[in-house]
């Protein structure tokens, strides 16, 4: 009783983090810099574009902006609905209107057809061309059952087909407390057919679904099941007879999103930690982050392919990385999201 009650306060930490603002930081190490956020917070979602351009985030406010470069500043890409009122919306950091403006937490460019795939937690699946401007609502329902909290999804560009995360079919991300008190495990992960436009759901039961991420040959997908903290991992040639996942990882902390990069290797953000590389090698970026005599306190780590663990991405001990919420591996940099913080954080990796 008491072990259990143990991980019930984990999660209640895990989830005040995800929903209370924070602006505390610690001194920035040598090799970090942040990209700072005017007014909005919680660039959960990062992402590039086929001409290598952004990073694009999704923020508090339900908008989606793009980084133009330190002398033009962020400028806002596209909207999640034609609804959203601006005058109440446009700012906001209040969970409380997210029902209304929107909360986009999975981005993911297509670079065959150019168009940014949105998971927009209240919204649902959305995608919007490369120019911009007011998202298009894909779906917002599977098997009669109405999406509660999209949440990650990643593309397989040679079918279009989309991969995707509905957290809750019961609880709302402001209700996300309820959903931990109460142990939900009623997460779908889902595909979508953007030939057919339909919607099928690939596995039910799920205890928090969250972040997504293909392989890089297509023929596996990896989900991360927050509550239980563990990476699933489901073999898409298995669909015929139904999908039977098997446990690629077991964390020491609660999953996130996950990221693949160009060499197939998946980052893990892991939410909550604190800013060192450790790998088996001496490289300048361990020895430039190191702190003497400080214990490992890992918010992300990099697997291979067979789940060997690569580098684990340790923060100091610190505010400036106690909410991860993703870990972007980008032009041999490392982008760091968060759901709460009022910036991306960046790391030459």
């Amino acid at each position: 009783m008491l072990l259990h009650s143990f991980k019930f306060m984990l999660l209640v930490l895990f989830l005040s983090q995800n929903i209370i603002q924070s602006y505390q930081q610690l001194p920035i190490l040598k090799n970090y810099y942040q990209i700072e956020l005017t007014q909005v917070t919680g660039p959960e979602s990062i992402a590039f574009d086929f001409k290598k351009e952004g990073p694009y985030v999704g923020v508090s406010d339900g908008r989606i902006l793009k980084w133009l470069g330190p002398n033009l500043g962020w400028k806002e890409f596209a909207i999640p609905s034609p609804k959203r009122d601006r005058k109440i919306c446009d700012g906001s950091t209040n969970p409380d209107l997210e029902a209304i403006c929107g909360r986009p937490l999975g981005l993911k460019f297509n670079h065959a057809t150019c168009n940014l795939y949105i998971a927009d937690a209240y919204f649902g699946l959305l995608v919007v061309g490369p120019d911009g401007g007011v998202a298009q609502q894909l779906a917002t329902s599977a098997e009669g059952v109405p999406f509660r909290l999209t949440n990650g999804l990643d593309i397989d560009t040679n079918t279009g087909m989309i991969y995707f995360t509905d957290s809750s079919v019961i609880f709302q991300r402001r209700y996300i407390f309820l959903s931990a008190i109460n142990f939900d495990r009623s997460g779908r992960l889902l595909k979508y057919d953007t030939r057919t436009k339909n919607v099928v759901v690939m596995y039910k039961g799920l205890a928090f679904p969250n972040g997504v991420a293909l392989s890089k040959d297509n023929a596996f997908l990896l989900i991360a099941e927050s509550f239980r903290k563990r990476i699933l991992k489901f073999k898409l040639e298995d669909g015929v007879n139904g999908y039977v996942p098997e446990q690629f990882a077991q964390l020491s902390r609660i999953p996130d999103n996950i990221k693949r990069n160009e060499k197939g290797e998946f980052w893990i953000a892991l939410n909550s930690g604190r800013g060192k590389i450790q790998k088996d090698a001496q490289t300048k970026l361990v020895v430039d982050t190191d702190i003497p005599g400080f214990t490992m306190d890992v918010i992300g780590v990099k697997y291979d392919e067979d789940g060997k663990i690569l580098i684990q991405l340790d923060g100091n001990g610190g505010f400036t990385f106690n909410s991860v919420s993703e870990v972007e591996e980008f032009n041999g940099k490392l982008y760091i999201g968060s759901v709460v913080k009022p910036y991306i954080g960046i790391l030459h990796a």
